[in-house]
């Protein structure tokens, strides 16, 4: 299931020394509220969030740690309220074994001096300060964490930098994002395109790096599925194209009734096997059934794609494993390759054929038919359609030989002249220019195919590659 639509589930814990509490008066209280302004930012992005509430004592901390392996949570917050022992925090996150954001941020940017130092009582003023010494632990958390070979990140500013929550939200969207490809099952349908030694990769290692389910399917169950479609069924799913899609007044009846029956199809294995992601390719005899389906697939892996389901074609599971990622972040995620480099304009010029992601389109999405599908059998019907205008993300699911990678690039879609040649295709510019983005994104290392979503995200994608332990490479 999406993440996003229920909340992934993250512990929050806050720590203090219980030795203060009867030495100055308030103090706890006013650091529970603190704790609970956090609770409540997280929630606002999204998350369920499971508050082991302030840990003072070894004996609370062992309490919380059974409490978000309990709940099974994705990630740990710790905000440190004021100097606490680390012999409160490590029980916790050895027992949650998940990886830990510790947040060090005060509640103001600085302390009020003339008032602080007017209040008169010292002891009064070593309370006030203790409500604002977050960084005093800081220091000794790494020390321990780091020592106990415990993934942490860290973020620190204040209460009333947004930048700081916004950095929060984007740990939840990559918590989020990581359970979505834990609780993913991506179909394969087919096999590779012959020859494209990039696009091939190890299935274990998506497995066991992601977490996704892989569920190898046979692409004569879809055609037992598409036999079984009723007049009715295809007249309704061709209602539907033309609700998602302009159809072209050239596309004949014969075509959207073909396309229409085998989206009907689509659904239903979809359905069937619970997948949330597809990577497929087949050829099939000269006028055999199998190229039938094959041929008038587009307009149904489209529909999926814009709903959640994203499908990548030519089998390219690394690229299902980006749109899924960039699905799950909101982006959509939009299958692509590169098409053309325009230096007079200093852009690139990426889209691909076969399915794409409706839902990020710029205006309405063109269904067309192409008397040729190239470098592919048989001809049939396609999408044309340009990307939404505005900031974009570019991501690649990578594998060499150290193993999974990720190769992330942030830039802008931009309007322009495209070729209407029944693909998507949509115009990039880059802030280090078209040449300098090429090289640096081709020498990483990818496969020659990516997702493309809209929005800035690397920040997230960087983090998301944390929670899972590889690397990112960021080209710009």
């Amino acid at each position: 299931m999406d993440a996003r639509e229920h909340g992934v589930r993250v512990g929050l814990f806050g720590i203090g020394l219980d030795t203060y509490w009867p030495q100055f008066e308030g103090l706890k209280g006013r650091l529970e509220g603190y704790l609970s302004t956090i609770d409540e930012r997280l929630a606002r992005f999204g998350a369920s969030v499971v508050n082991a509430g302030l840990v003072d004592t070894p004996a609370r901390a062992d309490e919380a740690g059974d409490l978000f392996a309990e709940r099974d949570v994705e990630v740990v917050f710790l905000f440190i309220s004021t100097y606490a022992l680390s012999s409160t925090v490590l029980p916790v996150v050895q027992k949650a074994r998940v990886p830990v954001i510790v947040i060090n941020m005060q509640p103001v940017a600085a302390i009020d001096y003339e008032r602080f130092n007017a209040l008169g009582d010292r002891g009064v003023m070593t309370g006030e300060w203790l409500a604002h010494c977050q960084a005093c632990s800081v220091p000794e958390i790494a020390s321990v964490l780091g020592r106990a070979r415990i993934d942490f990140h860290l973020v620190t500013g204040h209460f009333q930098n947004e930048s700081c929550w916004g950095e929060l939200g984007q740990w939840v969207a990559a918590a989020s994002s990581r359970r979505t490809m834990r609780e993913n099952r991506l179909g394969v349908m087919g096999h590779y395109y012959m020859g494209m030694l990039d696009v091939y990769t190890d299935m274990t290692l998506q497995s066991s790096t992601f977490g996704t389910t892989i569920d190898l399917i046979e692409i004569d169950e879809l055609a037992d599925l598409r036999a079984a479609v009723t007049d009715d069924e295809a007249r309704k799913k061709i209602d539907e194209f033309r609700i998602a899609f302009d159809v072209d007044r050239e596309c004949e009846d014969a075509e959207l009734d073909r396309a229409a029956r085998t989206s009907v199809a689509l659904d239903r294995l979809v359905d069937r096997h619970d997948l949330g992601s597809l990577a497929y390719y087949y050829e099939g005899s000269p006028g055999g059934a199998n190229e039938s389906i094959i041929t008038s697939i587009i307009p149904g892996n489209t529909l999926l794609t814009g709903r959640h389901v994203p499908v990548a074609g030519e089998c390219e599971v690394k690229n299902a494993q980006a749109m899924k990622i960039m699905d799950s972040l909101g982006a959509g995620g939009s299958f692509s390759e590169f098409y053309a480099m325009d230096f007079n304009d200093d852009i690139v010029m990426l889209g691909h054929d076969g399915p794409a992601h409706f839902a990020i389109a710029e205006g309405r999405v063109g269904l067309v038919p192409l008397p040729v599908y190239h470098g592919k059998p048989g001809k049939g019907l396609s999408i044309q359609m340009t990307v939404r205008h505005g900031p974009v993300t570019l991501l690649s699911v990578c594998q060499n030989n150290d193993g999974m990678f990720l190769l992330a690039a942030e830039g802008e879609c931009v309007s322009g002249p495209v070729l209407h040649i029944g693909n998507t295709n949509s115009r990039y510019r880059f802030s280090i220019g078209a040449k300098e983005f090429i090289e640096r994104w081709s020498l990483a290392g990818p496969s020659h195919h990516c997702a493309i979503g809209v929005g800035h995200h690397r920040a997230t994608i960087e983090k998301l590659g944390a929670l899972i332990g590889i690397p990112v490479v960021s080209v710009c």
